[in-house]
Protein backbone atom coordinates (compact mmCIF):
# COMPACT_ATOMS: atom_id res chain seq x y z
CA UNK A 1 0.00 0.00 0.00
CA UNK A 2 1.50 3.51 -1.01
CA UNK A 3 0.50 6.03 1.30
CA UNK A 4 1.27 8.89 -1.63
CA UNK A 5 1.54 8.97 -5.20
CA UNK A 6 5.63 10.16 -4.72
CA UNK A 7 6.39 6.74 -4.20
CA UNK A 8 5.95 5.58 -7.65
CA UNK A 9 8.16 6.61 -10.06
CA UNK A 10 8.09 6.66 -13.46
CA UNK A 11 11.66 8.00 -14.48
CA UNK A 12 14.67 8.53 -12.40
CA UNK A 13 18.51 10.01 -14.19
CA UNK A 14 20.52 10.47 -10.80
CA UNK A 15 19.03 13.40 -8.68
CA UNK A 16 16.20 13.74 -11.37
CA UNK A 17 13.10 11.97 -11.16
CA UNK A 18 9.41 11.73 -12.80
CA UNK A 19 6.86 10.58 -10.10
CA UNK A 20 3.41 9.91 -9.80
CA UNK A 21 2.42 13.36 -8.48
CA UNK A 22 4.05 14.92 -11.04
CA UNK A 23 3.04 13.18 -13.93
CA UNK A 24 -0.62 12.97 -13.05
CA UNK A 25 -0.14 16.65 -11.76
CA UNK A 26 0.76 18.06 -15.47
CA UNK A 27 -1.58 15.82 -17.25
CA UNK A 28 -4.42 16.84 -15.16
CA UNK A 29 -3.62 20.49 -16.02
CA UNK A 30 -3.39 19.38 -19.64
CA UNK A 31 -7.30 17.72 -19.65
CA UNK A 32 -8.30 21.07 -17.71
CA UNK A 33 -6.60 23.59 -20.51
CA UNK A 34 -7.71 21.33 -23.35
CA UNK A 35 -11.09 20.87 -22.28
CA UNK A 36 -11.92 24.58 -21.19
CA UNK A 37 -10.39 25.48 -25.01
CA UNK A 38 -13.17 22.83 -26.01
CA UNK A 39 -16.18 23.77 -23.87
CA UNK A 40 -15.70 27.42 -24.67
CA UNK A 41 -14.57 28.04 -28.29
CA UNK A 42 -18.04 27.92 -29.84
CA UNK A 43 -20.26 30.11 -27.34
CA UNK A 44 -23.23 31.63 -28.57
CA UNK A 45 -23.35 35.16 -27.63
CA UNK A 46 -26.93 35.46 -29.34
CA UNK A 47 -30.43 34.25 -27.72
CA UNK A 48 -30.23 30.98 -29.54
CA UNK A 49 -28.02 28.93 -27.11
CA UNK A 50 -27.42 25.15 -26.59
CA UNK A 51 -27.82 23.13 -23.44
CA UNK A 52 -24.33 23.02 -23.12
CA UNK A 53 -23.76 26.36 -22.71
CA UNK A 54 -26.86 26.97 -20.56
CA UNK A 55 -25.53 23.98 -18.30
CA UNK A 56 -21.91 25.90 -18.40
CA UNK A 57 -23.32 29.41 -17.56
CA UNK A 58 -25.81 27.89 -14.50
CA UNK A 59 -22.37 26.50 -13.70
CA UNK A 60 -20.19 29.64 -13.74
CA UNK A 61 -22.74 31.82 -12.24
CA UNK A 62 -23.25 29.26 -9.48
CA UNK A 63 -19.42 29.65 -8.23
CA UNK A 64 -19.88 33.34 -9.17
CA UNK A 65 -22.72 33.80 -6.50
CA UNK A 66 -20.49 31.55 -3.71
CA UNK A 67 -17.19 33.59 -4.17
CA UNK A 68 -19.96 37.00 -3.95
CA UNK A 69 -21.63 35.26 -0.63
CA UNK A 70 -18.11 35.18 0.89
CA UNK A 71 -18.03 38.96 0.99
CA UNK A 72 -16.07 39.77 -2.39
CA UNK A 73 -17.69 42.77 -3.89
CA UNK A 74 -16.40 41.95 -7.05
CA UNK A 75 -16.45 38.33 -7.19
CA UNK A 76 -16.07 37.75 -11.29
CA UNK A 77 -12.62 39.95 -10.61
CA UNK A 78 -11.46 36.52 -8.22
CA UNK A 79 -13.50 33.81 -10.65
CA UNK A 80 -10.17 32.76 -12.50
CA UNK A 81 -7.85 31.84 -9.43
CA UNK A 82 -10.64 30.57 -7.14
CA UNK A 83 -12.72 28.68 -9.76
CA UNK A 84 -9.14 27.06 -10.79
CA UNK A 85 -8.90 25.75 -7.42
CA UNK A 86 -11.99 24.18 -7.28
CA UNK A 87 -11.72 22.72 -10.34
CA UNK A 88 -8.19 21.09 -10.05
CA UNK A 89 -9.09 19.26 -6.64
CA UNK A 90 -12.68 18.44 -7.77
CA UNK A 91 -11.10 17.20 -11.09
CA UNK A 92 -8.07 15.31 -9.33
CA UNK A 93 -11.08 13.57 -7.36
CA UNK A 94 -13.18 12.95 -10.10
CA UNK A 95 -10.51 10.54 -12.04
CA UNK A 96 -10.00 8.50 -9.53
CA UNK A 97 -12.63 6.22 -11.33
CA UNK A 98 -10.04 5.73 -13.98
CA UNK A 99 -7.35 2.97 -13.09
CA UNK A 100 -3.99 2.64 -12.41
CA UNK A 101 -4.80 7.06 -11.66
CA UNK A 102 -3.41 8.56 -8.35
CA UNK A 103 -4.63 11.76 -7.67
CA UNK A 104 -2.00 14.19 -6.71
CA UNK A 105 -3.87 15.75 -4.25
CA UNK A 106 -2.60 12.58 -1.93
CA UNK A 107 1.21 14.21 -2.16
CA UNK A 108 1.72 16.96 0.64
CA UNK A 109 3.74 18.55 -1.92
CA UNK A 110 0.63 19.32 -4.31
CA UNK A 111 -0.98 20.63 -1.25
CA UNK A 112 1.53 22.72 -0.17
CA UNK A 113 2.15 24.15 -3.60
CA UNK A 114 -1.68 24.82 -3.54
CA UNK A 115 -1.51 26.57 -0.25
CA UNK A 116 1.45 28.79 -1.47
CA UNK A 117 -0.61 30.17 -4.40
CA UNK A 118 -3.39 30.91 -1.66
CA UNK A 119 -0.46 32.20 0.03
CA UNK A 120 1.11 34.45 -2.76
CA UNK A 121 -2.15 35.25 -4.19
CA UNK A 122 -3.72 36.74 -1.09
CA UNK A 123 -1.64 39.89 -0.55
CA UNK A 124 -1.71 40.32 -4.69
CA UNK A 125 -5.38 40.21 -4.57
CA UNK A 126 -5.26 43.02 -1.16
CA UNK A 127 -2.16 45.03 -2.32
CA UNK A 128 -4.20 45.32 -5.75
CA UNK A 129 -7.35 46.14 -4.33
CA UNK A 130 -6.26 48.72 -1.21
CA UNK A 131 -2.74 49.43 -2.42
CA UNK A 132 0.87 48.78 -0.72
CA UNK A 133 0.27 51.42 2.14
CA UNK A 134 -3.17 50.32 3.62
CA UNK A 135 -2.30 46.66 3.08
CA UNK A 136 1.24 46.63 5.01
CA UNK A 137 -0.42 49.11 7.83
CA UNK A 138 -2.81 46.29 8.44
CA UNK A 139 -0.41 44.05 10.17
CA UNK A 140 0.44 47.12 13.08
CA UNK A 141 -2.89 46.85 13.71
CA UNK A 142 -4.53 47.61 16.46
CA UNK A 143 -0.60 48.09 17.99
CA UNK A 144 2.95 47.43 16.59
CA UNK A 145 3.27 44.67 19.15
CA UNK A 146 0.69 42.53 16.98
CA UNK A 147 3.58 42.99 13.60
CA UNK A 148 5.25 39.24 14.65
CA UNK A 149 1.38 37.82 15.29
CA UNK A 150 0.47 38.83 12.20
CA UNK A 151 2.87 37.35 10.13
CA UNK A 152 3.05 33.98 12.23
CA UNK A 153 -0.78 33.80 11.66
CA UNK A 154 -0.41 34.37 7.50
CA UNK A 155 2.35 31.60 8.02
CA UNK A 156 0.20 28.96 10.01
CA UNK A 157 -2.72 29.40 7.80
CA UNK A 158 -0.84 28.24 4.93
CA UNK A 159 0.33 25.02 6.16
CA UNK A 160 -3.25 24.44 7.91
CA UNK A 161 -4.70 24.71 4.38
CA UNK A 162 -1.84 22.25 3.29
CA UNK A 163 -2.24 19.97 5.49
CA UNK A 164 -6.40 19.53 5.54
CA UNK A 165 -6.48 18.80 2.23
CA UNK A 166 -3.20 16.40 2.10
CA UNK A 167 -4.99 14.48 5.50
CA UNK A 168 -8.45 14.16 4.14
CA UNK A 169 -7.02 13.25 0.92
CA UNK A 170 -4.71 10.74 1.56
CA UNK A 171 -7.71 9.12 4.68
CA UNK A 172 -9.74 8.04 1.93
CA UNK A 173 -6.66 6.54 -0.22
CA UNK A 174 -5.94 4.94 2.79
CA UNK A 175 -8.99 3.40 4.14
CA UNK A 176 -10.05 2.31 0.71
CA UNK A 177 -6.63 0.73 0.08
CA UNK A 178 -7.06 -1.39 3.37
CA UNK A 179 -10.80 -2.43 3.01
CA UNK A 180 -9.75 -4.00 -0.17
CA UNK A 181 -7.55 -6.27 1.37
CA UNK A 182 -10.10 -7.33 4.04
CA UNK A 183 -13.89 -7.41 2.76
CA UNK A 184 -14.91 -8.36 -0.31
CA UNK A 185 -15.32 -6.28 -3.35
CA UNK A 186 -18.84 -4.40 -2.98
CA UNK A 187 -17.92 -2.61 0.14
CA UNK A 188 -14.85 -0.56 -1.59
CA UNK A 189 -16.90 0.25 -4.51
CA UNK A 190 -19.35 1.94 -2.32
CA UNK A 191 -16.60 3.81 -0.69
CA UNK A 192 -15.36 4.94 -3.62
CA UNK A 193 -18.28 6.34 -4.74
CA UNK A 194 -18.32 8.33 -1.35
CA UNK A 195 -14.64 8.93 -1.67
CA UNK A 196 -15.93 11.13 -4.95
CA UNK A 197 -18.30 13.14 -2.95
CA UNK A 198 -15.70 13.41 -0.41
CA UNK A 199 -13.42 14.79 -3.04
CA UNK A 200 -16.15 17.13 -4.16
CA UNK A 201 -16.77 18.57 -0.77
CA UNK A 202 -12.72 18.79 -0.16
CA UNK A 203 -12.79 20.85 -3.30
CA UNK A 204 -15.44 23.43 -2.22
CA UNK A 205 -13.96 23.78 1.40
CA UNK A 206 -10.29 24.20 -0.20
CA UNK A 207 -12.11 27.06 -2.76
CA UNK A 208 -14.10 28.58 -0.02
CA UNK A 209 -11.41 28.94 2.82
CA UNK A 210 -9.16 30.41 -0.08
CA UNK A 211 -12.11 32.85 -1.00
CA UNK A 212 -12.53 33.82 2.21
CA UNK A 213 -8.50 34.55 2.71
CA UNK A 214 -8.70 36.80 -0.11
CA UNK A 215 -11.96 38.86 0.86
CA UNK A 216 -10.33 39.08 4.63
CA UNK A 217 -7.09 40.57 3.05
CA UNK A 218 -9.10 43.19 0.63
CA UNK A 219 -12.15 44.02 3.92
CA UNK A 220 -9.42 44.28 6.80
CA UNK A 221 -7.36 46.73 4.86
CA UNK A 222 -9.86 49.27 3.81
CA UNK A 223 -9.96 52.26 5.69
CA UNK A 224 -12.94 52.97 7.46
CA UNK A 225 -15.16 55.66 5.57
CA UNK A 226 -15.33 59.06 7.75
CA UNK A 227 -18.77 59.82 7.54
CA UNK A 228 -19.73 62.88 5.24
CA UNK A 229 -21.01 65.79 7.53
CA UNK A 230 -24.35 67.30 7.76
CA UNK A 231 -25.44 69.89 5.67
CA UNK A 232 -26.14 72.70 7.24
CA UNK A 233 -29.88 74.26 7.34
Amino acid sequence: MRLSPDDIVFWQYGWLKINATIAFTWGLMLVLTLGSHLVTRRLSKGLARSRWQNLLEIVVTGIVTQIGEVGLAQPRQYLGFLGTLFLFVATASLFTIVPGYEPPTGSLSTTTALAICVFIAVPMFGIADCGLGEYLKAYLKPTAIMLPFNIISELSRTLALAARLFGNMMSGTMILAILLTITPFIFPVALSALGLLTGMVQAYIFSILAAVYVAAATRSRKSPREPEPAANT
